[in-house]
């Protein structure tokens, strides 16, 4: 146990402050229900964490509190975790790289962190200021970590990668700039938000 957990705290650490090691270290070998539990776990620890801080500020504890988050949450990670490894695939289509969907789904497995993370950044949230800092914030190490992926795991042409991350901040900063950067928040953390306006 006690090795896993140092393995486990290894991978986040190189992933952190080596990411071109880490990505690059990435093959398809067919374990692919490897990569879904990892998401679901993620899923399930994020989960946990809306559970705990929605209870300290003072929420009532439901069965529906409780089924939300250890299964919902871990559900829809694993839903998520598909969706994105098809984006993935298109940018690597885009940027004339790999077309290999095992290790597109493992390399948005290993990113699955920043869910509990956002999470806990979100729990410090105390007014609009703070809450679109955290909100710009991920959505930036999110472009750092996915354009990694696309060229060490999906091994694209870096340039065509550079230009799709642009393309994507671009359209992120039109949306931050519109109405619509409501939405994007409340798909991200409905509990932030409300603190924002409440």
């Amino acid at each position: 146990m006690r090795a896993k957990k140092k393995s486990w705290l290894a991978k986040l650490a190189s992933i952190f402050f080596r990411p071109k090691h880490f990505f690059t270290r990435i093959v398809a070998d067919g374990k692919i229900e490897d990569a879904m539990l990892n998401a679901f776990l993620w899923g399930l620890i994020g989960g946990i964490l809306v559970l705990v801080t929605n209870l300290i500020r003072g929420d009532v504890f439901t069965i529906y509190s409780i089924f939300k988050a250890i299964v919902i949450y871990p559900v829809l990670a694993v839903i998520l975790l598909f969706i994105f490894a098809g984006l993935m695939m298109l940018v690597s289509e885009i940027a004339s790289g790999d077309r290999d969907w095992e290790i597109a789904v493992k390399g948005i497995a290993s990113i699955f962190f920043v869910y509990p993370l956002a999470l806990l950044l979100n729990a410090f949230v105390f007014d609009c200021v703070s809450m679109w800092t955290v909100s710009i914030i991920i959505d930036l190490y999110m472009a750092f970590l996915l354009y990694n992926i696309a060229v060490y795991c999906m091994h694209g042409k870096r340039v065509s990668v550079m230009f799709v991350v642009a393309v994507c901040l671009g359209l992120l900063a039109c949306l931050y700039m519109s109405d619509y950067k409501t939405v994007w928040i409340l798909i991200k953390n409905l509990d932030a938000y409300s603190i924002c306006m409440f």
